[in-house]
């Protein structure tokens, strides 16, 4: 008898003719995650067999298939001859200490073996209640559901605890995404839900240091090691330091429109990067209303310099409650919340403008050179991988 752990995958059997390369993709995803660990990962009908699986190793893995997306949910379980003895044997093994309702679902994958379903599954239920009369049958509701997984090659899988995932796509089956990395609590958030949709994730952080600290840049830092952990273990973070754009800013412009023209600048550096990378989309963690960059208005005039890259915003009709929520569920919340500064925080009008206009804020730009200094902060760009 092994013990092994049952991978179910989540919209992957809503695919066509390509379902393959999505399976294998994952496959090759769980493989990457947990290669350290020694398992084994193969393709078995509908799902995925991790096995080579020990008792020190196996929480480690559960951690890790907690963080793929398109896993729906996985089970550790054991696995026998497809024997009704052994089956029987491990079926009252695992049931000897339980107490509760039960019910016993068995997946007849093998038409071989001798008992229907419904037949295997009365069967085993009697000999549980045989040897263990704390506990009762409810089919309808059951406390306990026992597991009997009879698969073609003449192995049983018996579980009875199903773990939940994070659903959605294999991370990289949907392209690449360049990810507008704050140190608050919502482009973290974008991030892994973007992630979750099979997006493979690279960063962009806009600081002013020295206006901004080396603790808002720890805090930036450790947000991106949490992404990795949902992004295929890596990510690319790249930094950019806008404190001589700012300055320009505020020397010759509008206060009122000093976060407008920021923002403008930000896209016009994260459009550039993401065409010499060739990265298919921008992804920002703006959420309608919340602040005034994030009017429509706002939202409007600063998309205005992106020439042709399609700018996805997977929070924009959250409510903060909601991203709140995601943001504990993802362990990203207490670090975003740190009171570091960010650059959007230096030079911050009293006023700023919540209905600009386009026309005005390509006014104000033509005030300073601000083409030459956006070249300026790219060229200085610094790369981070975690």
């Amino acid at each position: 008898m092994n013990k092994v752990i049952i991978v179910r995958y989540s919209e992957i059997h809503l695919k066509g003719k390509n379902r393959g390369y999505f399976e294998d993709l994952l496959k090759n995803n769980i493989k990457d995650a947990i290669a350290e660990y020694g398992a084994v990962v193969e393709k078995i009908p509908g799902r995925y067999l991790i096995t080579n699986v020990t008792d020190s190793t196996c929480k480690r893995i559960l951690n890790k298939l907690a963080k793929i997306a398109g896993i729906f949910s996985y089970s550790v379980a054991t696995e026998v001859d497809s024997t009704y003895e052994q089956i029987k044997e491990e079926s009252l093994y695992q049931m000897a200490e339980k107490q509760g309702t039960f019910k016993v679902e068995v997946n007849r994958g093998d038409k071989k073996f001798k008992l229907t379903s419904m037949e295997l599954a009365r069967e085993i239920g009697g000999d549980i209640l045989d040897i263990n009369k704390n506990l009762k049958v409810d089919v309808q509701n059951p406390e306990i559901k026992l597991c009997i997984d009879l698969r073609e090659s003449q192995k049983t899988y018996i579980f009875s605890e199903v773990l939940y995932g994070m659903g959605g796509m294999p991370v990289g089956s949907s392209g690449k995404g360049l990810l507008l990395l704050s140190g608050g609590i919502d482009s973290p958030v974008a991030g892994y839900m973007m992630a979750k949709r099979g997006v493979k994730l690279y960063a962009l952080h806009f600081h002013s240091f020295p206006y901004t600290s080396e603790l808002a840049r720890e805090k930036v830092e450790e947000l991106a090691r949490k992404l990795t952990e949902y992004n295929g273990g890596n990510l690319t973070v790249y930094m950019v330091n806008m404190a001589k754009y700012q300055e320009a800013i505020h020397s010759y412009c509008n206060e009122n429109y000093t976060i407008t023209l920021l923002r403008r600048g930000m896209l016009r550096i994260a459009e550039r990067l993401a065409k010499e990378k060739q990265i298919d989309m921008l992804i920002t963690g703006e959420n309608l209303g919340q602040v005034a960059s994030q009017t429509i208005e706002s939202i409007k005039t600063i998309e205005n310099v992106i020439e042709d890259t399609p700018i996805l915003r997977p929070l924009i009709a959250y409510d903060k409650s909601d991203i709140i929520s995601v943001a504990q569920k993802i362990d990203t919340f207490t670090e975003s919340i740190k009171p570091f500064e960010d650059c959007c925080t230096v030079f911050l009008p009293d006023s700023p403008v919540t209905k600009p206009k386009t026309y005005v804020a390509e006014a104000e730009e033509e005030k300073f050179d601000f083409n030459g200094l956006l070249d300026d902060a790219y060229r200085e760009m610094e790369i981070v991988k975690f």
